[in-house]
């Protein structure tokens, strides 16, 4: 599920809202250090799932406690 370049998946499928969430959660818990002020920047690709799934990453991020800069 997880490639060199991000997450792979089919989305809505394999690759849902539900675990995208899961997985901007678990990355804030693992990637921050208690304390600190975390930024996180999360990217993808122009699929139309792309905004979904971003949505979800950035709400797992943001309900930890992280900023998150979306590139698009």
């Amino acid at each position: 599920m997880f490639g060199t370049d991000g997450v792979r998946g089919l989305a809505n499928g394999t690759l849902t809202a539900e675990l995208a969430l899961r997985i901007g959660s678990g990355a804030a818990e693992v990637l921050t250090t208690p304390g600190e002020h975390a930024i996180a920047v999360v990217g993808r690709d122009p699929r139309a799932s792309g905004e979904m799934l971003t949505a979800a990453v950035t709400a797992g991020l943001t309900a930890t406690g992280v900023d998150v800069i979306d590139v698009g």
